[in-house]
């Protein structure tokens, strides 16, 4: 669990060095995914590495559900899900139970912080002489380790509990672990021990090995970055303001993950949103009307921005939707102030070079210049298509006898692109939908992945969180007993009320080594909203569902099949502007022609997609890609901006006119944008540069090793052991220069996106 990356604020204390939990906010970000998702207001969730603790309670209480049939159909066609020889394997470790009640949660959690505090007062009270690197830095990474063993599941809770009890206190425990994070973070006595340990190493000649070497810099470089160099009365002030921004930005997400809000329409104003889609929406008589409240979910609220016919109705659902969290805009305030505060007193210039100092990019200053480069190739690029589309508006509102003003809106983009596919290439969104059933799909997807990476899922049943919730027990494709294991794997798929509302993937557990030299196995949870099933229609994927669900079983693979030493540096515990890499790499899958058609199947005709709708789906993958990845650059620009900037300002009024500027597309009022943007309190503050930055590495690993024959084994492995095996335990740039064989460029990057021929960017 990273309580530093939880709150996007804190500075983390020596056993909160966790990486935050993947989410569609960084996958649909990549240019990769280009069908158009908006990423600005996803939030991405803090929990990670979520570990259960198996205490049982007195009795099951009424949330406890079993993994049922209500799902079975979806998963019947995965090859290996009834493999008498692989269902006959017995695990080597048990998967976790589902079974606390609210009051447990808050005791378990004060029990870890006890016992965690224990060890830090034990290694505080060592003697110079003592402390070595079995007594400093491995009782530490032990501890941080059962801490998390016992602790991140009660956080996960507040993510996927049906019970509002549960979920209260998943962040009434939140709010626990964090205030001791910042105490822990700021223990001088547990830092001189470490100083001292790593001296004694020094001094002794000690041999590690690269992973423990690696972990012990880490550990150092953690007391420096939490100020513990600062006298007594700055560390102080310091903690004080770290607890106040963990609890601000808390709040901000709290309010984000369970926010309710509807707006309604009658069916006029719906009109051209489709009749599967309406028929979803709850609907009620008001004052002689028949009005159809629609959520500000994804599977409601998007497609009418897509949709709609009335430039009107789209205008109030994309206001609305701006405007559902304004209750943060405070908070946002708030924030960044805190924040301010803390670099200033940790002598950094902005908040961003603190937080770039351990990524890639290593400063606020190259991330500026980073998007300012990025932004003048797209922008000229972005006014063409712009032009192109408002020429499309134009000729709508002629034909519809609407007024038109000149102007091309941000209500009016989705609707438009939308429009300019259909028109240019023929695709009609709706009608590939139906080649998407998720009962294809999802197996289709999994059995892909199997090939490619050579293991085997196996379905279980066990006690969830949720009757929705699939399980599988995940093992080497030739194993033959315990030693062939690899970990578990969760698919939450469908959305319910108070559920996380887009996609993410937690890593559960991570893998480690113990002490005796077994290992401990990783399980991983993808937590999603696709469609349900209507009732003239079976769940339906669009195809950009279908790229966002590929992406995130990357993150999920990258939590298995990680092999390290340390819990800390298992899997997707990568610099996070590397982290969305390997996925993003993995979604061009979903472009390659013998791909789509292995994973569709027409819900009714059982038949693939034919080969000139494959073509269409490929050639409409960069169609408007100027104005959707400047789209993308106003993201990360609000975000560095706002974490560059010394002094407060209007963020409303900054939102609106940086969009503006950037995107290329006019807005109406001002809306409070801003406090949708749950990327800034989640982790990912002065890191949304990040996913436009890892698309660079992304494209040149597919364009070198993958491109010639995506589904090859033999490179699958390769990937498997170059990237994914060694998670986090050495430099990224290390590991993509082992798997690409020379250092990384952005020629792939570059054709890709601009053609060949183009003037190279630097990374």
């Amino acid at each position: 669990m990273s309580l530093s990356t939880r709150a996007g604020s804190t500075v983390a204390s020596s056993f909160t060095r966790r990486r935050t939990v993947l989410g569609i906010g960084a996958l649909a970000a990549g240019l990769a995914l280009v069908q158009r998702t908006d990423v600005s207001s996803l939030r991405w969730p803090s929990t990670e590495s979520i570990r259960h603790m198996v205490t049982p309670p007195t009795g099951p209480p009424s949330f406890l559900h079993r993994s049922h049939s209500s799902l079975a159909g979806v998963f019947s066609s995965l090859s290996s899900i009834h493999d008498p020889a692989m269902a006959s394997l017995t695990a080597p470790q048990q998967p976790p139970k589902w079974t606390h009640t609210a009051q447990e949660i808050l005791d378990l959690t004060k029990a870890a912080i006890a016992t965690h505090k224990k060890v830090e007062d034990r290694i505080a009270a060592l003697s110079p002489s003592e402390c070595n690197f079995d007594s400093v830095f491995l009782d530490l990474s032990d501890a941080e380790t059962e801490f998390d063993l016992i602790n991140d599941p009660l956080s996960f809770y507040q993510n996927v509990s049906p019970s509002k009890e549960l979920r209260d206190a998943s962040n009434e425990a939140e709010v626990l672990v964090r205030d001791y994070s910042v105490d822990s973070s700021m223990r001088l006595d547990v830092f001189k021990a470490k100083q001292a340990a790593e001296e004694n190493i020094k001094k002794s000649g000690k041999k590690l090995n690269a992973e423990e070497q690696r972990l012990v810099e880490k550990m150092v470089l953690d007391g420096t970055r939490a100020g513990l160099a600062l006298p007594e009365e700055k560390r102080n002030e310091l903690s004080a303001l770290q607890k106040e921004v963990s609890q601000v930005s808390l709040e901000f997400s709290k309010n984000f993950n369970e926010e309710k809000g509807i707006i309604s329409f009658t069916l006029d104003e719906l009109k051209g949103v489709p009749e599967d889609v309406v028929s979803g929406y709850g609907k009620r008589e008001e004052g002689g009307k028949t009005l159809y409240d629609v959520t500000f979910k994804t599977p409601d609220i998007f497609p009418i921005f897509k949709f709609a016919q009335i430039p009107t109705t789209r205008q109030r659902a994309f206001e609305g939707y701006e405007d559902r969290l304004s209750i943060n805009t405070p908070l946002m305030e708030k924030m960044l102030s805190l924040r301010r505060q803390i670099c200033a007193l940790l002598g950094y210039d902005t908040w961003a070079d603190y937080r770039t100092e351990i990524k890639m990019v290593k400063s606020g200053k190259n991330v500026k210049d980073f998007l300012a480069d990025l932004e003048q190739k797209l922008r000229p690029v972005g006014v063409k298509e712009r032009d192109t589309l408002l020429a499309l508006k134009m000729e709508e509102h002629k034909e519809a006898g609407i007024p038109f003003d000149g102007e091309f809106y941000i209500w009016d983009y989705r609707y438009y692109d939308r429009k300019y596919v259909e028109k240019t290439l023929d695709l009609d969104d709706m009608k590939v939908k139906e080649y998407f059933p998720v009962d294809k799909v999802v197996p289709a997807i999994l059995n892909i992945y199997q090939t490619l990476l050579g293991v085997k899922f196996v379905e279980i049943k066990g006690e969830t969180w949720h009757p929705d919730v699939q399980q599988f027990a995940v093992w080497e494709n030739d194993a033959k007993d315990a030693s062939g294991f690899v970990g578990y794997c969760y698919l939450d798929l469908f959305p319910r009320e108070s559920k996380y509302s887009h996609a993410a993937v937690w890593g559960l557990l991570p893998g480690f080594t113990r002490n005796d030299g077994t290992r401990h196995y990783p399980l991983t949870a993808m937590v999603a909203n696709l469609a349900k099933p209507t009732p003239s229609k079976p769940a339906l994927m669009r195809h950009d569902d279908v790229v966002t669900f590929f992406h995130e079983m990357g993150h999920v693979f990258h939590g298995l099949l990680s092999k390290t030493q340390f819990a800390r540096f298992h899997g997707t515990r990568v610099a996070r502007d590397f982290v969305e890499a390997p996925s993003q790499m993995l979604e061009n899958w979903c472009w390659e022609p013998k791909v789509l058609e292995k994973m569709s199947s027409h819900y009714e005709t059982k038949e693939p997609l034919s080969s000139d709708l494959i073509e269409k789906i490929v050639k409409s993958r960069y169609v408007n890609i100027g104005l959707f990845s400047l789209r993308q650059l106003f993201f990360g620009q609000f975000d560095i901006n706002v974490h560059t900037s010394k002094e407060s300002a209007d963020y409303t009024a900054l939102w609106n006119t940086l969009r503006e500027s950037i995107s290329l597309v006019k807005g109406g009022k001002f809306t409070a944008g801003q406090a949708t943007f749950n990327h800034i309190a989640g982790g990912y503050d002065a890191g949304y540069y990040g996913y436009m930055y890892s698309l660079v590495f992304a494209a040149d690993m597919y364009a070198t090793v993958f491109k010639a024959d995506p589904l090859d084994p033999a490179r699958g492995q390769k990937y498997r052991e170059k990237i994914l095996r060694v998670g986090g335990s050495r430099d990224d740039i290390d590991s993509l220069k082992d798997f690409l064989g020379r250092e990384p460029n952005s020629d792939a990057f570059i054709n890709e996106i601009f053609g060949t021929g183009e003037a190279k960017s630097a990374l």
